[in-house]
């Protein structure tokens, strides 16, 4: 570790005209291995004396030493940039798709297969569009329409063009008719069981043998009364022998009473997914679907037959794993069952991975773009540890994040010293985030048990023994404990929300009340944190 320790400290002193910080130090070493925390006190003893050899060289004398002991960190490479794989068969402009249901929150897997999409079209600098395919109108709701716009101008995705699938319903109906004409549909009028156990087994309904003109008079009742719901369905005639049970005459459309959140009560006939689809593919000009693989390629040899039958033209299709978040819940009935019972508060509950949650906890937009590079287009399904995201997300915001000082579970004690104020850095590095002046006093708020003939240093501010003072400037000699303190006259009350859904309650100092909502600040040598609710001083944990 001492090794490890003179590196940084040659560098910090490189980069500082010859004079390196230990705190910088300290706090590279944290980001290397956040367990080092525990180990703080030894750790602070070393990079002192270390330090201070480090500073009796010249800045010549620096160079030399880095240069045999880490040359890498003189080097000032270019680092290779990371891509998505190029796509196959690319001819003209790429147009890719971004389809979500507007039937639930999206999550973090959403945004990765967003993200995935968008990305592409930066890369080729293509079009990508939005369709929400929102023709289950028993699943669509409004609130979940904005949640997908939302999540989009979160991520900073802006599209090219958007379309809503329920808005082109003449459009389906249009090819269904066309399908209708060939004798390649007909309506049906078994009932589920009926039907479900005809496909299972391949057995040809009698309704199959339809000509085009009674199959388009059964067509025109569906848009009436005379027909109920579930009476009768719209089918493809496709391959009842096929091996891919898919492609066993699939209904195309069905009877829906449900009122839909856009179009309310005029429509009633409504297409399934895998038509709707294929016929939405044709007219938003889309060249490449890229998606999960848990879609499945059954589904794709259904899609591509519709294609072939009204001469469309085919898409390259690249299928990647679905992307899972270890220990998270992301499905919409599950989530609203753990709403339902109390276990979470909502849908940005911070424990949740869905996109409002991860807003809210402080995880930064950029990280999702990392994350996919870093996930890739494995054919796999990629498991993804929290810690991975945590990881991304401080590299991210700790070179750009105030610090400031708080303190849990406080307890206040008297420390006589003659300092009234003193100014401290917002950043150990960032000069630019600039400085916050803190009044002292002589009551501060402590979390650490102060012991007898002792020596502590209060973080940036001074060191003491027996609650007296004794020195302003670090002095590796006297191998004071540094410890957290919150000075009493310029305090506020904090409550942090944490993973767990736990509240943490401390002091932190009064600067905190300079900041507005949804800044993300680091407690310092705690953890990141995002500024929640100013009014009750609430912030949520992100992460260490």
């Amino acid at each position: 570790m001492k090794k490890e320790i003179e590196k940084f400290a040659l560098q910090n002193a490189i980069k500082f005209k010859g004079k390196a910080n230990p705190g910088a130090i300290i706090g590279q070493l944290f980001q290397i291995d956040p367990n080092l925390k525990e180990k703080a006190k030894e750790l602070s003893k070393d990079i002192s004396e270390i330090v201070k050899e480090v500073n009796k060289l010249s800045l010549e004398e620096q160079t030399a030493r880095l240069q045999k002991i880490a040359p890498e960190l003189l080097e000032k490479k270019e680092k290779k940039k990371r891509e998505l794989p190029e796509l196959e068969h690319v001819k003209g402009t790429v147009i890719t798709r971004i389809p979500p249901e507007p039937s639930k929150y999206p999550h973090i897997g959403h945004a990765l297969s967003f993200l995935i999409n968008f990305m592409y079209t930066q890369k080729y600098k293509g079009k990508c569009v939005l369709r929400l395919d929102d023709t289950n109108p028993e699943k669509a709701k409004k609130e979940y329409y904005q949640a997908v716009y939302d999540g989009l101008l979160w991520l900073g995705i802006k599209v090219d063009k958007t379309i809503i699938a329920s808005n082109e319903m003449d459009q389906f109906y249009h090819h269904a008719e066309k399908l209708i004409e060939n004798e390649q549909a007909y309506v049906c009028f078994c009932d589920r069981e009926k039907m479900s156990h005809y496909r299972t087994n391949s057995m040809i309904c009698e309704h199959r043998e339809q000509n085009a003109r009674q199959t388009m008079e059964h067509w025109k009742e569906l848009f009436t009364e005379k027909i109920k719901q579930g009476e009768a369905v719209l089918r493809l005639k496709a391959d009842m022998d096929s091996l891919n049970a898919v492609m066993r005459d699939p209904v195309l459309f069905r009877i829906s009473e449900h009122e839909h959140p856009m179009q309310g009560k005029k429509y009633r006939v409504w297409p399934m997914y895998d038509f709707e689809t294929a016929i939405a593919e044709e007219f938003s000009g889309v060249t490449h679907i890229l998606r999960s693989s848990e879609f499945g390629k059954m589904r794709v040899e259904l899609q591509d037959y519709i294609k072939d039958l009204l001469g469309f033209k085919k898409q390259e299709v690249k299928q990647y794993g679905r992307f899972n978040v270890v220990g998270a819940v992301t499905k919409g009935r599950e989530i609203r069952a753990m709403i339902e019972k109390g276990e979470v508060e909502g849908w940005d509950d911070p424990r949740l991975v869905t996109l409002m949650a991860l807003k809210r906890r402080g995880i930064v937009p950029e990280t999702m773009y990392d994350l996919v590079l870093e996930a890739g287009m494995s054919s796999n399904a990629t498991n993804i540890d929290w810690s991975v995201i945590a990881s991304i997300n401080r590299k991210i915001i700790d070179p750009i994040t105030k610090r400031y000082l708080f303190v849990e579970n406080p307890k206040i004690i008297e420390v006589e010293n003659s300092l009234k104020e003193i100014v401290i850095p917002l950043h150990p590095d960032n000069k630019e985030l600039g400085s916050k002046k803190v009044e002292t006093g002589e009551k501060f708020y402590v979390g650490d048990k102060i012991e007898p003939d002792k020596h502590y240093r209060f973080m940036h501010l001074f060191n003491f023994i027996n609650k007296k003072y004794e020195s302003t400037e670090y002095d590796p000699q006297l191998k004071a404990k540094i410890i957290h303190c919150v000075p009493a006259k310029n305090s506020v009350d904090v409550k942090v929300l944490m993973n767990d859904g736990t509240i943490l309650e401390g002091k932190g100092e009064k600067s905190l009340n300079n900041l507005e909502e949804g800044e993300i600040v680091q407690f310092e040598r705690r953890f990141f944190c995002r500024l929640d609710n100013k009014k009750e001083m609430l912030f949520v944990y992100a992460h260490d």
